[in-house]
């Protein structure tokens, strides 16, 4: 485990879902990551790459004032450096997710632990034989809006909908289009009041009382950015259309290459676990 000083965890961590970052759990990607089968018309991942485009993704973050806690790979799954799928963070504590792949079931009791280490308080977890993956949750304002796909199943949408609503959320179902990874790698909230969409991806009207900026086709993972503050960003820079219409509308864009993650489907938004937030 490489671990910078963190913050002190209390009762307070993401105050908003669209604060300002400033701290927040990574994990390195593994070898596996070039058994991953790649999205239509691209490559496979090459780990080397993979290693030194999230060293970058690291720096960035530490660039902008986040501190971060890097853990080590563990298991053998390919989507281990999505880290953002253990576990959904409130202000007062955070929910540990129970992924869908069997795989990646490990992760909870890892993440627990970690967390126990650092002092973060647990809200809850989805207990057997629910089923929900992190980045299929996204916080904006005071919404919890939960991806309905391939992944994830009612009963761990359930539950996590109890515990959201505790929080003071309320909670909106979004459809998911066949062949989306998850729900953070193709809608993001940039603002309170504000979500960047892949066209086609989504059903927009689940998004009905927030501004919303619509990406082209063809363009649908460059939704899937890491917020570091309201209205500004952190995003792969091989989404330039996508860039370009998110700093139209008033984005602060940080732009990095995170390729290597993009062929099998990883987004900014999901290569972090945010713990503190603004």
């Amino acid at each position: 485990m490489t671990t910078k000083t963190i913050a002190h965890f209390g009762p307070r961590l993401v105050a908003s879902p669209t604060g300002r970052l400033r701290a927040a759990v990574l994990v390195k990607p593994n070898a596996s990551i070039e058994r991953a089968k790649p999205r239509p018309g691209e490559p496979g991942a090459v780990y080397s790459w993979a290693l030194e485009q999230h060293a970058v993704f690291c720096k960035t973050l530490a660039y902008f004032g986040v501190e971060t806690i890097v853990l080590e790979p563990h298991g053998d799954d390919s989507y281990e450096a999505s880290v953002a799928d253990a576990a959904v963070t409130f202000e007062d504590g955070a929910m540990l997710m129970r992924p869908t792949p069997m795989l990646r079931r490990a992760e909870t009791d890892r993440t627990e632990s970690e967390f126990a280490h650092i002092d973060v308080p647990l809200a809850g977890h989805i207990v057997a034989p629910g089923l929900l993956d992190g980045t299929d949750v996204m916080l904006a304002g005071t919404t919890a809006f939960v991806g309905v796909g391939k992944r994830g199943n009612e009963l761990g949408r359930n539950g996590f909908s109890e515990v959201a609503r505790a929080h003071g959320y309320r909670v909106v179902e979004v459809r998911l289009a066949d062949g989306v990874p998850a729900l953070r790698a193709v809608a993001s909230a940039v603002a309170a009041d504000t979500v960047v969409l892949a066209s086609d991806k989504v059903d927009p009207a689940a998004f009905d009382g927030f501004k919303t900026i619509v990406l082209e086709r063809g363009e649908e993972l460059g939704a899937g950015v890491l917020c570091l503050g309201e209205r500004h960003v952190l995003a792969n820079i091989r989404f330039r259309t996508s860039l370009t219409a998110m700093r139209r509308s008033g984005i602060t864009v940080e732009a990095i290459d995170l390729y290597e993650f993009c062929k099998i489907g990883i987004t900014p938004s999901m290569l972090a676990l945010a713990l503190k937030r603004d």
